[in-house]
C-alpha cells in the first residue's frame, strides 16, 4: 500500500471517529449548538456532492440542484403529514420524488452542454419554484408547511425519535455516510469510468462506443436523487418545508461549496461545506456583513488552491521527503536517454 493511501485511510478513520464523537463530546463543553451545526453541514454537503457528481465527474455545471432538493423536502414533509410515513418512509419517498423529477428534466437538459446546460437547469428550477409558490394550498408557498418529528425506530417500549438531538445526529450521519459510500462505489465502477471519459472528451468517448447521452442522463438522475435525499433530511432536521429552498440561489451556494472543497474529489464537498458554514457561524456573531468574509475566503481558495481544499490536501500528501538532500549517485548523474520508445516509457 502506498504512503498516500495509508495517510488517506488514517485521515478518513480520524474523521469518522470525530464525527461519531460529536454528540457525546461537544455537550460536555456546553457546545450543544455545534451539534446542530455539524448536522446541518452533513445535510448540505450532500447537495454540494450532487453538484460535484455532475461538475467534477461528468463536466456538467448545474445551477438547478435546488429543484431536486426542494422536491425531496416536500416529498418527505407531505408523506409524513398526509400519509403518516415515518422517518425512513418519508426519506425514501422524498428521494424517489426527486429521482422522478430529475428523470423528467434530465431527458431534456442533458441534450445540451456548457452554458446552455447551466441555463436550462436554472430555467427548470425557476419554473418549479414559481409553481410551488403558487400552489399554497399544497406547499404553503413561502411560508411553508411544518410537521412533527417522526420516530426513527420504534419497537415495543423503545422509541427513538428525531426530537432527541443525539438520535437525529446519528440518523443523519448514517444516511449521509451511506450516500457517500454509494457514490464511491459508483465513481469507482465501470459507470464511473464512463462518466470521466465523457468529461475528458465526449467525442472520443462516443468513438469508443460510449453512449454519451445515456451516460450524462444517468449521472443527472443520480445527482437528482442525492440532492433529493439531502432535501428530505433537511425537512426532517427542521420539521419544515418551504418553496424558498427551491430558488436557484440555493444551487449557487452548493456550487460554491463544491468548488471550494474541490470538484472531482469524493469528500471535497464535505470539506467545502464545513469550512464555509463554520466560517459563517463564527463571523456572523460579530459582523452582520459576514458574507463579505465568506466571499473573500472563497476568492482566496479559488486563486491559491484552484483544485480546492481536497486538491490542497492531495498536494500535501504527495509531497514526500525532499529528494534534494539525497546524494547524487551514478544513476542520477547519468546522461538522459535519447528520445524514443525507452525514454517514452520512462516519462
Amino acid at each position: 500500500m502506498s504512503r498516500r493511501a495509508i495517510i488517506n485511510r488514517i485521515a478518513l478513520g480520524l474523521l469518522a471517529a470525530a464525527l461519531i464523537a460529536v454528540p457525546i463530546v461537544l455537550p460536555m463543553f456546553k457546545a450543544s449548538f455545534w451539534v446542530n451545526i455539524i448536522t446541518e453541514i452533513l445535510i448540505w454537503s450532500l447537495l454540494a456532492a450532487s453538484v460535484n457528481l455532475l461538475l467534477g465527474y461528468v463536466g456538467l455545471l448545474s445551477f438547478g440542484q435546488a429543484l431536486y432538493f426542494g422536491v425531496g423536502m416536500y416529498g418527505a414533509a407531505l408523506s409524513v403529514l398526509h400519509w403518516g410515513a415515518g422517518f425512513w418512509g418519508g426519506l425514501l419517498l422524498g428521494a424517489l420524488a426527486a429521482t422522478v423529477m430529475a428523470a423528467i428534466a434530465g431527458s431534456v437538459a442533458v441534450r445540451l452542454t456548457w452554458h446552455y446546460f447551466a441555463i436550462i437547469t436554472v430555467v427548470f428550477s425557476l419554473i418549479l419554484y414559481f409553481a410551488a409558490m403558487s400552489a399554497k394550498a399544497i406547499t404553503g408557498g413561502d411560508d411553508g408547511i411544518s410537521f412533527s418529528a417522526p420516530s426513527v425506530f420504534k419497537f415495543g417500549g423503545v422509541n427513538l425519535s428525531l426530537a432527541d438531538p443525539m438520535v437525529q445526529f446519528y440518523a443523519v450521519l448514517a444516511v449521509v455516510a451511506a450516500a457517500y459510500a454509494a457514490m464511491w462505489l459508483i465513481i469507482n465502477s465501470p459507470l464511473g469510468l464512463r462518466f470521466q471519459a465523457v468529461r475528458e472528451n465526449d467525442r472520443r468517448a462516443r468513438l469508443i462506443g460510449i453512449n454519451v447521452y445515456l451516460t450524462r442522463y444517468i449521472s443527472f438522475v443520480i445527482a437528482g436523487t442525492v440532492a433529493g435525499l439531502s432535501g428530505a433530511l433537511f425537512a426532517f432536521f427542521g420539521r419544515y418545508a418551504s418553496a424558498s429552498y427551491m430558488f436557484y440561489h440555493v444551487s449557487g451556494e452548493a456550487v460554491v461549496w463544491a468548488i471550494v472543497g474541490g470538484v472531482g474529489s469524493l469528500l471535497g464537498p464535505l470539506f467545502g461545506t464545513g469550512i464555509l458554514i463554520v466560517l459563517r457561524e463564527l463571523v456572523s456573531t460579530w459582523w452582520e456583513n459576514y458574507l463579505f468574509a465568506v466571499g473573500a475566503i472563497t476568492i482566496l481558495v479559488v486563486m491559491f488552491a484552484p483544485r480546492g481544499l481536497a486538491g490542497l490536501w492531495s498536494d500535501i500528501v504527495h509531497r514526500g521527503p525532499s529528494k534534494a538532500a539525497a546524494p547524487a549517485g551514478p544513476a542520477a548523474r547519468a546522461a538522459p536517454l535519447p528520445a524514443g520508445k525507452d525514454s517514452a516509457r520512462v516519462s
